[in-house]
């Protein structure tokens, strides 16, 4: 795999040449880094000319980074709202020393339980690991689902934390990794990143025998994954 610079129409364009069949351009956060990933074969100016095509869309994800509002820094303290599975929740922290662990209560509030005088480093870390634990539970079953529709045998299932992916699909190894961050999201979209990632097993690109596997197993794909978009990680097209 090679890397270099290149500028384009006054925009720094990473190249990244890999021994892939197609050429594809992402847009990532927080700023807009453009990033292409090339068959090793395609020239330089090649590649320009794909990416000067794309400009236009290219401003358009940029913008959309640029604009959106960013989180604060999370300190896991009373009062602060949390996502979990689609639902908007108060997190509540109970400062206790019997087992931490996190619970969600009946008044739309997520209850953090940690020992006394805990840092911020600690309760990230035993709510992670609640959202972890919860998001492989779900995760392995819709796996087996998906695995079984699609005639193939379930895949190894990770989970961890991605900058620019929902999830992704290591062909060789057969190991599927979806990102922590889908357990904030409507269970449908985590049923739709399995799927996706799953389909890879059989097509490795986002060609058109892709999207008939996700038309036939999941007609409304579109719909979720326009949802997960809607905040999105990354922007990303596959060109050619």
């Amino acid at each position: 795999m090679n890397t270099e610079v290149l500028e384009i129409a006054g925009l720094e364009v990473e190249l990244v040449r890999k021994p892939i069949k197609n050429l594809h351009l992402g847009v990532y956060p927080p700023e807009g880094r453009v990033r292409v990933a090339a068959p090793s074969a395609v020239s330089d100016e090649a590649v320009r000319v794909a990416v000067i095509s794309r400009m236009g869309w290219i401003n358009r994800q940029r913008n959309k980074f640029q604009s959106q509002a960013r989180q604060s820094q999370r300190e896991y303290v009373s009062g602060e709202t949390y996502f979990h599975l689609g639902q908007r929740y108060r997190l509540r922290v109970i400062e206790q020393r019997r087992t931490a662990g996190v619970r969600i209560s009946g008044d739309q509030h997520l209850e953090l339980a940690v020992p006394p005088g805990s840092d911020v480093a600690l309760r990230e870390k035993v709510f992670q690991r609640w959202q972890r634990g919860l998001l492989r539970e779900r995760a392995l079953v819709l796996v087996d689902e998906w695995s079984a529709q699609l005639g193939v045998s379930p895949p190894t299932l990770g989970i961890k934390r991605m900058k620019t992916k929902w999830g992704t699909c290591n062909h060789a190894a057969r190991r599927v990794w979806l990102n922590l961050e889908l357990i904030k999201k409507p269970p449908v979209c985590i049923s739709y990143i399995a799927l996706h990632e799953i389909a890879h097993l059989l097509e490795r690109n986002h060609g058109e025998a892709f999207v008939a596997l996700l038309d036939l197993h999941m007609p409304n794909w579109r719909t979720h994954r326009d949802q997960l978009n809607a905040e999105p990680l990354a922007h990303e097209e596959w060109i050619g």
